[in-house]
């Protein structure tokens, strides 16, 4: 069992590194690497006999020198994990030749093989992959890069920093030699070599210099990359205009590949992206694709300033850098729309993926802090706290001083920081400063774990006309931290009245002058009051507004108070919640009718009023109506079960569904009519929200069992130019049992044979679709699947786009009463471990919340998970830190 690593034990690296000198020979199979560090003593750590040990794996060790002097054997210990020079106790020159094997590694961590390509992905723990090196976040150095290979094979050769001279050599090879100005670690360094293709654009900085973008793809992709140069560009001016900071190279680029364990990667002037998210035309891309992408690459550049130039201290400090700039490409994401109305819809959407992830990594085996106090392994801590729960944290931090002074704030984290490695107090710290404020017990959203519980309990006094509101905070016991001490959070309030207008909110002891309509208070008391006075009839209080805070809001509230509030409530993210919890209670109740006597019980007539009007109101863009119209997911009506059971929730979800859409035919239809989007195929905002509000209509529509409706997604499926509407109704259909889907499907694939992002999307649908009487288990023909010579179990896309969507996304079949499914997922993870130990530990997780199920599910979930931990002495350290937790670690 890998040993644990605890934050409280770090210790600073006994030496520092000022710069490095790398000479690579590459070659697939054996590329050589010639290794020189200048290398002193940390003047601050005492280490016996001047030892330094420097991090290596995978590494074949040719020589070693100090000063030019070459090292025997006898001069050094070396493992398979590490290589240890003792009497390094002044500054010295020590050199290190070694070589590795693209080409056999199939984790893709350190240089690997893609293709005919070579690609790098050295975060977390990679570059100790490449060559022997103190392998830590908080060793800067220069790095000056030489790269030599044949110029045929390798006709394009990239590092960080600026190219300063290309030149031919003897023999039909070629060398690029690579220079830094700027300190990093080494989990930023990066190298690209291959036949690439590259779109470049000189562009004009706010400081009057001209830089360099590039991006650089294989030849076949050169016409999916102007949708990523833009997006490059715009998050470049909006970094320099939102928050001040220019690019500081002369030369910035992009790389773009099929294999990739992340999404991307920020070296420092050299991202490296998956394809998903930087390939991109109207036949390959979704609206959904296009933004994520301006997304992605707008995060990855924002890294520049908040990962690169001010970096960590060690990788506890993970959402040091991640939280915050989640938070920036958040705020990037949602000034590039345009409009309020999208940018409430984008905090949604932002919101439900917080809480599909977040929320359930609260309540699991592996909940942390989003600064977590230890871990066996680090990969398994790019987690959706780290990032997501992160960039909440930061986002509360701005609402409560105010985006002014938290701008103050950021300006003194980044000056006081710049060109050093620090911890999340480093940021804390400057918050403090500028606002002259404490900020201790908010600090605890760093350290305490869980997703705190506030509830709140109304009461209207008629004869004084005042209204009561008490909040009670709490947060669950996770594993490790059984008490938890009260957060500090913003708690916006607003009251509305029975026709929905804002009431002004005065409290005791204050003049009617100071009456607001909406009041923002801190919540940092287990229990806190507040009374408002001059309330003169009863109200239905909208709190949390905006999500100001990542919270789960218990208020009882009757289906008549949550209609009026998704009806008028002026704050919209408040006006969706709404919504979704009167479908919520409704979904709840159905499935609790059905476990309980084994039947439905009729929906509400307010939910379907609710519903109706909701479509009806013109006063809402078409996007916002497509997010709300949207039942909650199986996953997320699970997350609210004491005992979940998969097939009961699907019946009652398909059942709500097909009664919304029977009492609402003629809107749905008549908006599927008004949304169309003809002309030439624009992902704006505007066209994205009809095309969205349209299929939105369509599923309900096909829910509805008409056959009408799949003749109208067939003739989209087979007329659509652009692939949201196309993948949109292949989606539907391969949910439905027409008898033609499976030649439509085929059809699919035929058309998308030879384009890797079709291909995952194909995958994809054929895994999250449910399996109908008489067809052949969805487990039997994912397992063909895998067969196939398009599908490979070393490429993270293809197994994310169908393993892991089936393990996550089809709750139904994967948890099948016969325990198949858990059985495959055993499988998958065994197979996935030889090759890709961080993909095999991410698939895992899809058991460890195994307790949460009926006994016969929980059973067969148990043994499978027992069966992996009966195999840890061959598991890698990544899966038996998840399976280890998964067992013993109940919430």
């Amino acid at each position: 069992m890998a040993e644990t690593i605890h934050r409280n034990d770090y210790r600073a690296p006994s030496h520092l590194i000022d710069t490095v000198n790398l000479v690579f020979d590459l070659d697939v199979e054996s590329t050589s690497v010639i290794n020189t560090m200048h290398v002193r003593p940390n003047p601050d750590v005492e280490v016996p006999q001047g030892e330094l040990m420097l991090n290596g794996e995978t590494l074949t060790l040719v020589s070693v020198s100090v000063d030019g002097n070459a090292l025997a054997e006898t001069d050094y210990l070396l493992t398979d994990k590490t290589l240890t020079l003792k009497n390094i106790d002044k500054e010295c020159d020590v050199t290190v030749v070694n070589r590795f094997s693209p080409a056999a590694n199939k984790a893709l961590s350190g240089i690997y093989a893609s293709g005919p390509n070579l690609m790098s992905q050295c975060e977390s723990e990679g570059f100790r992959r490449v060559t022997y090196y103190l392998d830590r976040p908080d060793v800067l150095a220069r790095f000056s890069v030489v790269i030599r290979a044949s110029k045929e094979q390798f006709p394009i050769l990239l590092s960080n920093g600026n190219r300063v001279e290309e030149k031919d050599l003897e023999d039909g090879r070629h060398e690029a030699r690579w220079e830094d100005p700027f300190l990093k670690p080494s989990y930023l360094f990066a190298l690209v070599a291959g036949n690439l293709s590259c779109r470049r654009e000189i562009f004009p900085l706010k400081d009057g210099r001209n830089a360099t973008l590039e991006v650089w793809v294989e030849p076949q992709d050169a016409d999916k990359t102007e949708h990523t140069l833009e997006s490059l560009k715009k998050a470049i001016r909006w970094d320099e205009e939102r928050w001040g900071l220019e690019l500081d190279l002369d030369h910035f680029a992009i790389v773009a590949t099929n294999d990739f364990n992340f999404g991307a990667m920020e070296n420092k002037g050299l991202n490296i992206f998956n394809a998903r998210y930087a390939l991109a035309n109207p036949k390959l891309a979704t609206d959904s694709d296009y933004h994520a992408i301006e997304s992605v690459v707008g995060h990855e550049y924002f890294h520049n300033w908040t990962g690169d130039r001010v970096t960590l201290r060690d990788w506890f400090q993970l959402t040091l850098k991640e939280g915050l700039t989640v938070f920036r490409d958040q705020e990037f994401s949602a000034d590039m729309l345009g409009n309020e109305s999208a940018r409430a819809v984008e905090r949604i959407k932002n919101v439900r993926a917080l809480r599909a992830a977040q929320f359930a990594e609260d309540a699991s085996p592996m909940a942390h802090p989003i600064r977590p106090e230890s871990y066996q392994e680090i990969n398994n801590f790019y987690t959706a706290t780290v990032y997501e729960k992160g960039a909440e944290v930061i986002r509360m931090l701005q609402t409560l001083l105010g985006r002014e002074t938290f701008r103050k704030g950021f300006d003194l984290y980044i000056e006081k920081n710049d060109g050093h490695a620090v911890t999340c107090e480093a940021f804390i710290n400057a918050m403090e400063e500028a606002s002259g404020r404490s900020l201790e017990q908010f600090s605890r959203w760093y350290s305490q774990a869980g997703t705190p519980r506030v509830s709140v309990t109304g009461r209207w006094d008629e004869s004084a006309q005042t209204y009561t509101l008490t909040a009670e905070q709490s947060t669950p016991a996770t594993p490790g931290q059984p008490l938890k001490e009260p957060f500090l959070m913003p708690f916006p309030v607003a009251l509305l009245d029975a026709q929905g207008n804002e009431m002004p909110l005065v409290l005791e002891g204050e003049s009617r002058e100071a009456a607001k309509s909406s009041r923002m208070f801190e919540l940092f008391e287990a229990r806190q009051t507040w009374v408002f006075t001059s309330i003169p009839t009863k109200p239905v209080p909208s709190l949390n507004r905006g999500f100001a805070a990542p919270i789960i809001l218990d208020i009882k509230q009757s289906e008549e108070e949550l209609a009026l509030l998704a009806r008028a409530d002026s704050d919209p993210f408040n006006r969706y919640e709404a919504m979704n919890r009167l479908m919520m209670t409704t979904l709840l109740s159905q499935v609790r009718s059905l476990l309980v006597s084994k039947q439905m019980t009729e929906v509400s007539s307010i939910l379907i009023d609710a519903f109706t009007n909701l479509l009806k109101d013109e006063s809402l863009s078409p996007a916002f109506r497509a997010v709300a119209m949207e039942l909650p997911s199986e996953r997320q009506i699970a997350d609210q079960m004491p005992v979940i059971d998969p097939e009961a929730i699907h019946l009652a979800r398909e059942y709500i569904r097909k009664a919304l859409a029977a009492r609402s035919l003629t809107t749905l239809q008549t908006l599927v009519d008004s949304m169309q989007t003809p002309g030439t195929y624009s992902p704006d905002s505007e066209s994205a929200g009809k095309r969205a509000l349209k299929n939105a209509c369509h599923s309900y529509l096909v829910a509805s069992g008409s056959k009408h409706p799949i003749i109208a997604i067939r003739d989209q499926l087979l007329k659509a130019e652009n692939l949201t509407d196309k993948l949109a109704a292949l989606t539907l259909i391969s949910h439905t049992d027409t008898p033609t889907k499976n030649d439509l499907s085929v059809q699919a694939l035929q058309e998308w044979i030879n384009e890797p992002l079709l291909i995952n999307k194909w995958l994809t649908i054929q895994a999250t679709s449910p399996c109908f009487k008489d067809e052949t288990p969805l487990v039997d023909r994912l397992k063909q699947l895998v067969r196939c010579n398009f599908f490979s179990i070393t490429n993270p896309n293809n197994v994310y786009a169908l393993l892991l969507a089936f393990f996550s996304s089809n709750p139904a079949e994967f948890h099948r009463r016969d325990g198949t499914g858990y059985q495959f997922w055993a499988e998958v993870v065994l197979e996935l471990d030889k090759h890709n130990p961080h993909v095999a530990a991410r698939v895992a997780r899809c058991l460890e919340n195994w307790r949460r199920y009926t006994p016969d599910r929980a059973d067969a979930m148990f043994r499978q998970l027992k069966f992996m931990e009966s195999r840890q002495q061959t598991l890698s350290d990544s899966v038996n830190e998840i399976i280890n937790k998964a067992l013993h670690n109940p919430v």
